[in-house]
């Protein structure tokens, strides 16, 4: 019997006992195919030999230092390194253990700083419909993952939201993408002048959205004039690249393809690429300048902050994807991968959308697809797929309540940056034939 509190109460997992590369094997000598890195975390694939090296020099020296007392040279490089690496002036690191650890931080990092900016009336923030950020109060507050609130919500402070953008789901027959996302634009400002600009905190948003809505990217300009109207009523703008960022979407930070540069971005996730749990929030100079000439101290920590052997990895994989050139891999390997799953699921009369950026990729599931109809929740398709996929060697994650919390499935992609064009022909037959086999009793 297993005494740990298992995801499922009633199902106990297999057991992995060994990986490497795209490769993950249990106690039963079954192997499984990681097209989700884990939970898009696995950027580099499992065992790389230049992160574990890192990781056995980094325990050699120090393994572990309280940045009460200390700082540490991992972590100091890391931060560097992010910085240097990041657009404008995005040039202070606050490292942590995970991507809700660090949303949590964002939120706490821009309340102080107008509380020393001397407006203490701020106290909102403006998240939108079908999003995550985490699973702390904080964070799960921001967010608007419905079934994962929906048992905490007398707990969570309140927080107006504005529609997700989602072209597949929310641009209407006729309308065009610039009008629907000038529609989106406007939403959002009326949200800003009903609340009142003197007391938003700031307008927090994933750039491509995760788990929630199945890589869902922004349409052309929409970020552009979030940032203008960020600018013009005086509020900050919170990326949350968690999932989408370090890489995943072929540039390090996923908000360099939309010409902005927010004023906090959150990170986790592949940052560390799972060798150790890290997590960061990247703040722009003037919010840190404000802080020091201040009070001169953040009101925020946690115990394995900056932790050295965490810092160590998350800066070995930052090398990684440097030197193997693995940004331009993304770009191109995504690109074959999306045609691989336009060629076998362009046509099949139960995938409504094919999208994403990179290698971060969802396919949408509909009953009907001119109706974009989905399936009856009580189906549980995403979970029928999770487990034909795994009792065929493959790791996807897929999910429900994709349009509403409730109604609609996809199925999240995120394979290593490492994938060969092989690996990935694989996945796509793999998946073919397990949501075949799921289709069969739902349809």
């Amino acid at each position: 019997m297993s005494h740990i509190i298992h995801r499922n109460l009633r199902r106990t997992p297999p057991l992995a006992v060994s990986a490497s590369g795209l490769t993950v094997r249990d106690s039963q000598g079954r192997s499984y195919l990681d097209a989700s890195g884990g939970a898009a975390v696995s950027s580099l694939g499992h065992a790389h030999p230049d992160v574990l090296a890192a990781m056995h020099a980094q325990i050699d020296r120090n393994a572990y230092a309280h940045t009460a007392f200390f700082t540490c040279d991992a972590a100091e490089e890391l931060a560097t390194r992010l910085a240097n690496d990041a657009p404008g002036d995005l040039d202070h690191v606050y490292l942590v253990s995970g991507g809700s650890e660090a949303m949590e931080t964002a939120l706490k990092l821009a309340r102080q700083y107008w509380l020393e900016a001397g407006q203490p009336d701020r106290s909102v923030f403006i998240g939108r419909r079908q999003s995550y950020h985490g699973n702390t109060l904080g964070a799960l507050a921001i967010g608007g993952n419905e079934w994962r609130r929906r048992p905490f919500e007398p707990l969570l402070m309140e927080v107006p939201r504005v529609s997700a953008c989602n072209e597949y789901r929310g641009r209407a027959d006729g309308q065009s993408t610039a009008d629907y996302t000038a529609a989106l634009l406007a939403e959002l400002e009326a949200t800003i002048l009903e609340q009142g600009p003197q007391h938003i905190i700031g307008f927090v948003a994933e750039t491509v959205v995760g788990a929630t809505g199945g890589a869902v990217p922004p349409t052309p300009g929409y970020f552009r004039g979030v940032r203008k109207l960020c600018d013009q009523y005086g509020i900050l703008l919170i990326l949350d690249e968690v999932m989408c960022g370090m890489g995943r979407t072929g540039t390090l930070y996923a908000f360099e393809q939309d010409g902005v540069v927010p004023d906090l971005v959150v990170l986790g996730k592949g940052l560390g690429a799972g060798y150790q749990p890290i997590g960061a929030v990247l703040a722009r100079d003037n919010i840190v300048r404000q802080l020091r000439d201040g009070s001169g101290a953040f009101l925020h920590g946690h115990t394995y902050m900056g932790h050295p052997v965490a810092a160590a990895a998350a800066l070995a994989v930052q090398k990684v994807i440097q030197r193997d050139c693995l940004l331009g891999a993304v770009t191109v390997r995504g690109a074959a991968f999306r045609r691989m799953l336009r060629d076998a699921f362009g046509s099949h009369p139960h995938v409504g959308d094919i999208r994403g950026r990179g290698m971060l990729l969802a396919l949408e599931l509909v009953r009907d697809r001119d109706s974009k109809q989905p399936f009856d929740p009580a189906c549980q398709l995403h979970a029928a797929v999770k487990e034909q996929a795994m009792s065929r060697g493959l790791m996807v994650y897929p999910m429900g309540g994709t349009i509403d919390g409730r109604n609609g499935d996809h199925i999240l992609l995120a394979p290593p940056f490492i994938s060969t064009e092989t690996e990935l022909a694989e996945i796509t037959s793999r998946l073919a034939d397990s949501l075949t086999r799921a289709l069969t009793s739902a349809t």
